[in-house]
C-alpha cells in the first residue's frame, strides 16, 4: 500500500476496509480502522483522548457515511489508553477485547494519567519528558468504556458479509494484544505489535512471543498491514520489527550475562541500523522488561523509574 502517504486522514484501503493514521507515530499518536459492509460496520480501537476520537468519528462520518452511532462493534487491540479512551464516544457499540487486556485497563485509568500530568512541573527532567510525549492530550476529557464482551485465544465476528477474525498474540506488547484480520480482504490491523518508523516498546513481554506475533502476521499474508503506530506498511515491515526484537535479545543478553545493570546496558548498546527509528529512549523499557525474563522476575517494572530513564536517555 505505498501509495498511502503518511499523513492524518482517513483512507480507504479497498472493499470499504478504512485505516486512520496519525503522524508522526510516536508517543500517543496511534492509528485505527474501520471496517465495513452490508450497512454494519466495526471500529479498530479508539484515540488518546475524547477529542482526538471525536474528530475522528467525524471524518469517518463525512467521508465514509459511518457516524458513531452507526458503529456496532469496536475492537480493542490491547489495553492502553491511546488506543482505548474514546470507547465511550460510541454509545451503542458493543466492545470486544481479549481478557488480559480487559484486565489490564484498570491498571491506569485517565484520571490516574490526568493527576500524573498535573504535577509533571514538579517532578524535574522526568516531568519535562512526560509533558513532551504526553501535553498534546487531555486525559481530563475521555470517555472511557470497558469490555462489554472478552475472548482468549481466537474469537470471529461478522460485519455484514465480511468475516473478521480476532487473534490473541499476546502477552507481547502488552498483557493481550490483538491482531484484527479481515481475510477475503486480505488486511491486518496489528495494534502496536507493529510500530512502523518507531521503537516498539515491551511492556509484557516475553520477546519470543512478540517475534512469533510478526511471524502469524507474515503467516497470513495481508496485502494491506495497518499498525498501530506509523505508516501502513507490507511484509518487509514486519520483518523490520523482528529485526530489532532480535537485536535487542542479544545484545541485552550480553550485558545482562556480563552483569551490567539496566540503566548501564540501556546507555551502552549502540542502535545501529535502527537508531533512526522514533523514540529510541524506549530501549530502556525493553532492556528492563528482558532482563526481568532472563532473571524469571514476574514482579511489574518500576514504570516511574523507567520514564526517569527515558527522560536521561533522551537528553
Amino acid at each position: 500500500m505505498d501509495n498511502i502517504p503518511f499523513q492524518k486522514g482517513l483512507y480507504e484501503t479497498g472493499n470499504g476496509i478504512f485505516a486512520y493514521l496519525q503522524p508522526d507515530g510516536g508517543w500517543g499518536w496511534s492509528n485505527a480502522g474501520l471496517i465495513t459492509d452490508g450497512g454494519q460496520s466495526l471500529l479498530v480501537d479508539t484515540l488518546f483522548d475524547a477529542r482526538l476520537t471525536r474528530e475522528m468519528l467525524a471524518t469517518m462520518a463525512d467521508a465514509a457515511g459511518v457516524g458513531a452511532d452507526d458503529i456496532g462493534t469496536i475492537v480493542n487491540t490491547h489495553a492502553n489508553g491511546d488506543h482505548t479512551h474514546g470507547n465511550g464516544c460510541c454509545q451503542h457499540a458493543e466492545i470486544i477485547a481479549s481478557e488480559a487486556s480487559a484486565k489490564e485497563m484498570d491498571e491506569l485509568p485517565a484520571p490516574a494519567l490526568a493527576a500524573i500530568m498535573a504535577q509533571a512541573k514538579d517532578l524535574g527532567p522526568t516531568g519535562q519528558y512526560l509533558v513532551d510525549i504526553f501535553g498534546s492530550f487531555d486525559f481530563t476529557d475521555v470517555s472511557e468504556k470497558h469490555p462489554t464482551k472478552t475472548f482468549s485465544g481466537e474469537y470471529s465476528v461478522t460485519v455484514g458479509d465480511k468475516r473478521v477474525d480476532l487473534i490473541e498474540v499476546g502477552p507481547a506488547h502488552t498483557a493481550g494484544d490483538v491482531l484484527v484480520h479481515v481475510p477475503d480482504d486480505k488486511t491486518v490491523f496489528t495494534g502496536d505489535i507493529l510500530f512502523i518508523e518507531g521503537t516498539p516498546i515491551m511492556w509484557a513481554g516475553p520477546v519470543s512471543n512478540w517475534i512469533a506475533a510478526c511471524d502469524h502476521i507474515i503467516d497470513l499474508n495481508p496485502d494491506t498491514i495497518v499498525p498501530g503506530h506509523g505508516p501502513i506498511t507490507d511484509i518487509a515491515g514486519v520483518r523490520r520489527v523482528q529485526d530489532y526484537l532480535h537485536f535487542i535479545d542479544g545484545e541485552a543478553r550480553k550485558r545482562y550475562d556480563a552483569g551490567l545493570s539496566v540503566r548501564d546496558a540501556a546507555h551502552d548498546i549502540k542502535l545501529g541500523d535502527f537508531s533512526s527509528w522514533g523514540d529510541s529512549e524506549r530501549i530502556a523499557v525493553n532492556v528492563s522488561t528482558l532482563y526481568r525474563e532472563y532473571a524469571g522476575d514476574t514482579t511489574p517494572p518500576d514504570v516511574t523509574q523507567l520514564f526517569g530513564l527515558m527522560a536521561e536517555l533522551k537528553r
